[in-house]
């Protein structure tokens, strides 16, 4: 996933980017010094990619002004933090909290939904229940981001509309895993080749590979391991894939002859 542009672009938008503008020493909305000097402390801390500072700036502005105007952005700040940390529980906890308090917030029901597509287990007994909910969440965010008005006067339209695409791929990409959890590979293929036509990053791409492999279209599999593999500079993780996928395919196409 391509979180840190998410986040920075339209999370930070939506709420921090406005914080800049200050009145006489105080960040506009903060109800007090300390409160401001609060919300700046996390403003600090999310600039600075910094998830442990994060949580805790988060936690002290939420705890010693629990009315705060900034719990929502406070809160789903935390929970990226979380999910950096490779925490999903507590990201999914705190992102939950987030549609407690806006139902359409479109990052959060992007976290989650993406949580849920890429922890659910085959032999889970509420697989399908978490596979619903996680498939409904995508969907809603798409929808939400869709409608969404631009956050921050500051964003020009060309960046609120690569936003809004990045976060659309992001959330087809994350349908595609539903879709890959459910062994519908068909369905898989249809979400993998959105999410790159619309952001073409490898990972989409070797996903699509792998989803075309099982599908047992191994020639366009192929097809894709080849040009990912031709840069030089691609992720070690993502050529380990790539390789492993043409190595099934090729084998599986060689077996039909």
């Amino acid at each position: 996933m391509n979180r840190t542009i998410i986040t920075g672009l339209l999370a930070l938008a939506a709420g921090m980017l406005s914080l800049m503008a200050q009145q006489k020493g105080m960040v506009k909305g903060a109800k007090s010094q300390g409160e401001s000097d609060a919300v700046m402390a996390l403003m600090q801390q999310a600039n600075a990619n910094n998830p442990d500072g994060v949580i805790k700036a988060a936690d002290d502005l939420t705890t010693k002004y629990s009315d705060t105007n900034f719990k929502e952005i406070a809160l789903y700040l935390e929970a990226t933090a979380y999910q950096r940390k490779h925490d999903v529980e507590k990201a999914q906890i705190y992102a939950e909290r987030v549609l407690d308090m806006n139902p359409k917030h479109y990052n959060a029901e992007l976290l989650i939904g993406e949580i849920l597509a890429t922890t659910t287990r085959e032999n889970d007994l509420d697989k399908e229940e978490k596979l619903t909910r996680a498939e409904k969440l995508l969907n809603d965010s798409i929808a939400n981001v869709q409608a969404a008005t631009k956050p921050n006067p500051q964003l020009t339209d060309a960046q609120w509309d690569e936003g809004k695409k990045q976060l659309t791929a992001e959330a087809h990409n994350d349908l595609g895993l539903v879709a890959l959890d459910r062994k519908k590979y068909d369905a898989a293929i249809t979400e993998f080749k959105t999410a790159q036509e619309m952001d073409p990053q490898p990972a989409y791409q070797v996903r699509l590979a792998s989803a075309l492999q099982s599908a047992g279209k191994n020639e366009e599999a192929i097809a894709i391991c080849d040009k990912l593999l031709a840069d030089p500079n691609l992720h070690p993780m993502i050529k380990n894939v790539a390789e492993n996928v043409k190595k099934a395919a090729t084998a599986a196409s060689a077996a039909k002859k």
